[in-house]
């Protein structure tokens, strides 16, 4: 029997710029093509619950591009934040920024959300994924390495899993690590078979 993609008659777009969603996209064997808008709007309401603004985001991304797509578009919008403690890391605004997120994360367990949407003209399907990270303790020396080497000034929390930061650093995961990179292909996968 043949294997049938999921996303057979569907034109798959990425609206994102992140190389790490690109890669993980790509690693399913699907043909998409990037889109990407500038100066989307990425408030939210002070009272949605943190759990839900990378959903509620990714919501809000894929309506900027309902007027680009076709009948056979299939977009999938995403958004990440980092939780600790009741806060959100987002990207850091410097390296002095940076190195004061990983201070803070160093011995703790934080939280990873990320939303996704699957939108076509015709219906939007969206989920969110929630992975647990402990960071074991970080010296000074560790966070000022990788911040300088790495420059990870695009990423939520300001560090990526799948970097020098990630395989010293990172004690455990509960959850995706594919979701910490930025994109829960599993779920994706799934959804997309589903759509």
């Amino acid at each position: 029997m043949d294997f049938t993609h999921p996303t057979s008659g569907y034109h798959l777009i990425l609206a994102s710029n992140s190389p790490r969603r690109r890669e993980l996209l790509s690693g399913i064997d699907v043909e998409y093509e990037v889109w990407t808008l500038p100066d989307i709007d990425e408030s939210y309401p002070d009272d949605i619950p943190h759990e839900e603004i990378p959903e509620f985001l990714s919501k809000k991304k894929a309506s900027a591009y309902l007027s680009l797509m076709q009948d056979d578009t299939l977009l999938i919008t995403a958004d990440t934040v980092v939780l600790l403690h009741g806060r959100i890391l987002g990207k850091p605004s410097d390296k002095e920024d940076a190195k004061q997120m990983l201070k803070d994360l160093s011995g703790e367990t934080h939280r990873v959300v990320t939303g996704i949407c699957l939108t076509s003209k015709e219906k939007q399907v969206c989920f969110s994924d929630i992975a647990h990270v402990t960071f074991g303790m970080l010296t000074d020396e560790e966070i000022n390495y990788y911040v300088e080497r790495y420059n990870p000034m695009d990423k939520a929390g300001a560090y990526g899993v799948q970097e020098w930061i990630g395989y010293v650093g990172v004690e455990r995961i509960e959850g995706s690590y594919f979701n910490v990179m930025g994109l829960p292909i599993f779920k994706v996968y799934r959804e997309l078979r589903q759509f």
